[in-house]
């Protein structure tokens, strides 16, 4: 395996004004010459750990990777911009890593019609936000050919701005403030899926009391009223940000908590599905 740390600012210079340093770390299998699989492309997975858009969780980065390389993914974790920096830094950071597995495909061995991003917590909000918004103003000014993702994984999401649904917190740090009426639509992804929003795949546990469940239903929701595949899984158990629900990255592991690691298995068959 090989693994190695980018900052942006070194592909795009923009991204480091304000102080700002957004990286990634990428993770990829070798492809081995000895078995004649030296240009096998491979498909990616950028991942969006949470955070509430106040920090990037170390729970949902590196061990999120490990799990996925056996799976044969490229994995590019991305240390986005938190708060005091706003919106759109977290978006445009996003667009930036697109654009360089786009530069890099032939180096890093990518497949770049199988580029998926997978999101937690407030990095959900962020996954989800590209793969509906991907070529909103505010991205096509800095990326005016931004190009969206193939397929999205959504795990207990921050999905709409709406004050009776959301996790106020994440959008205080990604706005500055509370979201007004306007924002509230902006920012709510469910309000822009279409039928070109990609795949996704969202996982959620009924009693998290951090971010609502509501959130990841009424994004499925939405990507079935515009018909666009989905696959939910609601546990009955467990509260917020489990990551991979066992030992690596949950405290007093339990029962209820090794219960809800099923999602990794699922996900692992449903990205098989999806990039056959």
């Amino acid at each position: 395996m090989k693994h190695e740390r980018i900052e942006l600012k070194d592909y795009f210079g923009f991204l480091g004004e304000d102080g700002r340093n957004p990286y990634i770390d990428i993770y990829m299998p070798y492809n081995m010459v000895e078995m004649n699989r030296q240009d096998i492309k491979r498909p990616c997975m950028i991942v969006c750990p949470g955070g509430g858009y106040g920090m990037c969780s170390e729970r949902e980065s590196e061990p999120i990777a490990l799990h996925l390389l056996p799976e044969g993914f490229n994995v590019i974790v991305l240390n986005y911009s938190v708060a005091p920096h706003r919106f759109p830094s977290q978006l445009i950071e996003v667009a930036a890593t697109v654009e360089l597995v786009y530069a890099k495909a032939q180096e890093w061995n990518c497949n770049t019609q199988q580029i998926a991003i997978m999101g937690f917590s407030a990095g959900g909000h962020l996954a989800a936000h590209y793969s509906t918004m991907f070529d909103c103003k505010e991205v096509r000014e800095v990326f005016p050919e931004s190009k969206c993702v193939n397929a999205s994984v959504l795990c207990y999401p921050v999905i709409s701005a709406d004050f009776h649904k959301t996790h106020q917190g994440s959008f205080f740090n990604l706005l500055g403030h509370a979201p007004d009426k306007e924002q509230e639509e902006y920012f709510s992804c469910e309000k822009h899926v279409s039928p070109a929003t990609p795949p996704a795949f969202i996982w959620h546990t009924a009693e998290d009391g951090c971010v609502p469940v509501a959130n990841s239903i009424i994004y499925a929701k939405a990507l079935t009223d515009n018909k666009v595949p989905v696959e939910l899984h609601i546990y009955p158990f467990g509260g917020h940000g489990l990551g991979t629900s066992d030992k690596h990255t949950c405290d007093n592991v339990d029962e209820i908590i090794e219960y809800n690691n099923i999602w990794l298995d699922s996900l692992k068959r449903w990205l098989r599905l999806i990039f056959k």
